[in-house]
């Protein structure tokens, strides 16, 4: 009878340990962010990195490999021609979806190794874009309303100011054919090499 009661026993208290994990996973799920994934998915490397596919606004799909991870934004390689090679920001806000295979999918659930925060991951979009700025860099910006080609003039908190130029143009300004006040929230992706 003693047997039984501690088999019992035992029994109850595996199941108990069972509950408590599978509820320990349920939580850790749940605070997973899309950056986290995304973070994930990239570091599943072969050869040359993971390349990601992003569904984006307006439905266009990019193939990246991201190579740094922001506050609320991701950098990196397009891999799509006729851009492949090209780099590229992209707003986390803008992404419509994630398109995984099988293998990432899975891959984007694993626990990321605890670390400090990098200071890449505490920056925000307004500091990478003033990078732009300040390299004078030739960019393309693709919006919720069409893609625009120019130099960033001046970043604010909440939006950007792009000088309207050809590509491969420098920005000079009798090259300049316009202005444009972009809101953040409607970049969708930016691009430079």
């Amino acid at each position: 009878m003693w047997d039984d009661l501690e088999s019992q026993l035992d029994q109850e208290q595996r199941e108990e340990e069972r509950a408590l994990a599978i509820e320990s996973e349920r939580l850790r799920l749940g605070r997973l962010s899309l950056r986290d994934r995304i973070t994930a998915m990239a570091r599943t490397t072969g050869q040359g990195g993971a390349v990601v596919r992003l569904e984006l606004h307006g439905g266009s799909v990019v193939q990246v490999r991201p190579l740094s991870f922001g506050r609320d934004w991701l950098s990196a390689e397009l891999r799509d021609a006729p851009a492949a090679g090209g780099q590229c920001i992209v707003p986390l806000g803008a992404i419509s979806a994630v398109l995984p295979g099988r293998s990432q999918l899975d891959a984007s659930l694993e626990p990321l190794p605890e670390s400090t925060a990098r200071l890449a991951e505490r920056i925000g979009l307004p500091f990478v874009l003033r990078d732009l700025c300040r390299r004078r860099a030739g960019v393309s910006v693709e919006t919720s309303d069409g893609s625009h080609h120019g130099t960033i003039d001046r970043v604010g908190r909440d939006h950007l100011d792009l000088a309207l130029h050809e590509p491969g143009v420098p920005r000079r300004e009798r090259e300049v054919r316009g202005y444009r006040i972009i809101p953040f929230d409607r970049l969708v992706l930016v691009t430079f090499r």
